[in-house]
C-alpha cells in the first residue's frame, strides 16, 4: 500500500482485527483460498474478539450460556492467494436479550483491497439444554458496551 493508503479503509470505525496469512492448506483446486476457510476465519476472529472482551469459552461454560450461529451471510469480493497477508476485521453491530449480530470485513494488506464481507446472526442458548434463552446480564453488559458506533445496543 502507498503511504496515502497505509491504513485500511474499514466499513465501520475501530474494528477488532486479527492478522492471517494464506497458507498452502487454505488453497483449493482453483488456486485461491477455499470458501470454507473464510467461514473458519469468521469464527476465529469472532472468538478472538469475544475472548478479548472477557467472554471466552471458559466464561461461557461458567455462565452456562453461549452464543450459537443462527445464520451466516458471506460475500466473496476478491480471491486471495497463497502467501497473501490479510487483516480480518469484525464489529458487534446489534444486540438484544436473545440476539447478537456481528459483521466482518477482510482486507488484503498488500493493496488494501476488501476481499470479503460477512455477517453472523447469533442467538443465546443454555448450554446444558441447548435451548434459546435470554442472555445473562454479563453478556448484555460486555457485548452491549462493545456494539460499534451506529449499531443497536441493548434496549
Amino acid at each position: 500500500m502507498s503511504l496515502e493508503t497505509s491504513l485500511p479503509s474499514w466499513d465501520r470505525p475501530a474494528p477488532f482485527t486479527l492478522a492471517v496469512e494464506v497458507q498452502p492448506p487454505h488453497i483449493d483446486l482453483m488456486r485461491h483460498t477455499n470458501n470454507v476457510v473464510y467461514l473458519q476465519w469468521m469464527e476465529d476472529v469472532a472468538w478472538a474478539h469475544s475472548a478479548h472482551l472477557g467472554l471466552g469459552p471458559a466464561e461461557y461454560e461458567a455462565l452456562g450460556h453461549g452464543m450459537v450461529v443462527r445464520e451466516h451471510a458471506l460475500t466473496y469480493v476478491q480471491a486471495t492467494r497463497l502467501g497473501e497477508r490479510l487483516l480480518l476485521g469484525t464489529w458487534l453491530t446489534a444486540i438484544d436479550r436473545l440476539n447478537l449480530h456481528r459483521h466482518y470485513q477482510f482486507i488484503r494488506l498488500e493493496d488494501g483491497a476488501t476481499v470479503f464481507r460477512g455477517h453472523t446472526h447469533f442467538v443465546c442458548v443454555d448450554i446444558a439444554e441447548g435451548r434459546v434463552r435470554r442472555m445473562p446480564q454479563a453478556f448484555l453488559n460486555v457485548y452491549g458496551a462493545a456494539v460499534a458506533p451506529g449499531g443497536v445496543p441493548v434496549p
